[in-house]
């Protein structure tokens, strides 16, 4: 590249990243000002404020999906109304979920459903406790038929702390403010729960529905307050005094867990990568036609004293795979450099399985618009050679982490480890894009649809009328392929800064390294 080239490259990038930091801003804040003061004004820290009261002191927190309901009902649910994420509490890493009382009373809107229901995923693939910091006032009704009755409705949440408990991954919640109706199950599901006094308070049934059902007239400390539940009823195991207590207590209960497992990969001291990480900003160009050498971008997160190893590195060249270390994990890396020939493919899928069976966790940085397509690629097997790929991308048994770092295609997202295939955690750049293809081919084919049918009736079809029929076709593409409108429906684990990806990457593979392996099994390959 040019020097003009690496300016303008880096200045795209900023000014994408500064969009990116100004929307995680105005999410972090929560609920509206309002909100947020007559929180406060009830002697409650914010959401935020506990989780860091949480925290071991100057530990990172690895935050999923800030952004997630951006745009999906109004300005009403930033972040879902719920913070999620991975921290060290008193030396383990945890799972947190943080209700957001700000937010519409921390009420379950669709997505702070599946925002929950997804950190309990990680939590029972990495073994992590999960410690839930409760402040809702439950389902939120007007959405209650996307919220009720399904299987990953409301309901899967209890069913996920029972059988994770089972599991004997620990649940312990903390009562920060309300506990109503099904979400009273949170505290009285969880191996040991803590109450704050004249502030938490926990019923299945609320004082208005309590009058409405009974008559029964009754204040909400009477009917679930911290003293009932911890002298009487028994549904909580510790009462504090306010929020702070009520975190030193959780931090002591999670004390009591012992230290973390041991890692099932050897893990060596780390070192700076080669190249400075922030020169990613320069050698990824935004506009995702322009071609570049991925070895760039890996050069820039992995640890320089280790290398990169690459794997045939004189075939099927489309497709970068090698050995590395970040932050002194070993990592199987599997990169894009192109589109994906049927040699790639089963390149692909020899060095995953030889991950696979060394026990080394797979990255997989996605910038693919799919599989080569024509006659011969055809006639080759290259529907065979991707289905190799696929099966070997599915069965791996490593942690596999994905991060979009441009394009993701078609069948390219299913070869490099897309969400259904169920990566331990996905990252986008502000610059990725994903769909089952890009905007101007699925216009073209549609177009191509429209225009046989309407020859074949004899009907006109002009220039400017095929130009009319792509245009909102191109601009659906354009607006669900942007990284934001897929964070907010959690087709990923957040977007991320492109500087801040081998830190992310480090703390999610120590996450990675609490939990066991299971044994490596693989389906038939098609030959």
């Amino acid at each position: 590249m040019t020097h003009t080239e690496l300016l303008d490259n880096r200045s795209a990038h900023r000014a994408l990243v500064e969009d990116l930091r100004a929307r995680l801003a105005t999410a972090a804040l929560g609920g509206p000002a309002k909100s947020r003061q007559r929180h406060v004004a009830r002697g409650k820290l914010l959401p935020r404020e506990r989780v860091d009261e949480l925290l071991d002191p100057g530990s990172p927190f690895l935050e999923l999906s800030p952004l997630a309901a951006t745009g999906m009902y109004g300005d009403d649910c930033p972040g879902a109304g719920v913070i999620t994420g991975i921290g060290r509490v008193s030396g383990r890493e945890c799972v947190i979920v943080a209700n957001d009382a700000t937010v519409k009373g921390g009420t379950y809107y669709p997505m702070t459903v599946k925002k929950h229901l997804r950190a309990q995923e990680i939590a029972l693939q990495n073994q992590l406790p999960c410690i839930y910091l409760v402040d809702s006032g439950g389902a939120h009704l007007p959405h209650q038929d996307e919220v009720f009755p399904d299987r990953e409705h409301f309901g899967r949440i209890f069913y996920n702390q029972a059988t994770l408990s089972a599991k004997g991954i620990a649940q312990i919640a903390a009562v920060l403010g309300s506990c109503t109706a099904g979400g009273a199950y949170v505290p009285a599901m969880s191996d040991e729960a803590v109450i704050v006094r004249n502030q938490g308070t926990i019923f299945l049934g609320g004082p208005p529905l309590v009058k409405a059902a009974t008559g029964e007239v009754v204040t909400a400390e009477e009917l679930g307050g911290g003293e009932l539940h911890s002298r009487t009823s028994g549904v909580t195991d510790h009462l504090a005094e306010d929020d702070r207590d009520a975190l030193r207590i959780v931090r002591r209960i999670v004390a009591t867990l012992g230290p973390r497992p041991d890692s099932p990969w050897e893990v060596l001291p780390g070192s700076e990568p080669a190249r400075p990480h922030e020169d990613l900003y320069d050698v990824v160009p935004v506009d995702l036609r322009t071609p570049y050498d991925v070895h760039e971008v890996i050069d820039r997160i992995v640890d320089g004293e280790h290398g990169f190893h690459e794997f045939k590195a004189e075939y099927g060249k489309t497709l970068v795979t090698g050995f590395a270390r970040i932050h002194g994990h070993p990592v199987g890396i599997v990169a894009n450099n192109g589109v994906l020939f049927g040699e790639s493919a089963m390149k692909g899928a020899h060095f995953i399985e030889l991950c696979d069976k060394r026990k080394i966790p797979l990255l997989f940085l996605q910038n693919i618009t799919g599989f080569m397509v024509g006659r011969d690629y055809e006639a080759g097997g290259i529907a065979k050679h991707g289905a190799k790929m696929v099966t070997a991308v599915a069965c791996a048994r490593v942690p596999k982490l994905t991060v979009v770092i441009g394009g993701s295609y078609g069948a390219g997202n299913y070869s490099m480890c897309g969400r259904a295939y169920s990566p331990r955690f996905l990252w986008m750049w502000p610059n990725a894009r994903i769909s089952v293809m890009g905007g101007e081919q699925a216009a073209s084919v549609l177009a191509t649809v429209r225009g046989d049918q309407l020859d074949g009736n004899g009907q006109p079809w002009s220039a400017a009328d095929e130009e009319a029929f792509k245009a909102p076709i191109r601009e659906q593409y354009e607006s669900q392929g942007n990284p934001y409108y897929s964070t907010a429906r959690l087709w990923d684990d957040g977007v991320i800064d492109p500087a801040d990806t081998r830190t992310v990457l480090g703390l999610a593979l120590s996450v990675c390294a609490q939990a066991p392996l299971e044994p490596v099994s693989y389906g038939v390959f098609r030959m």
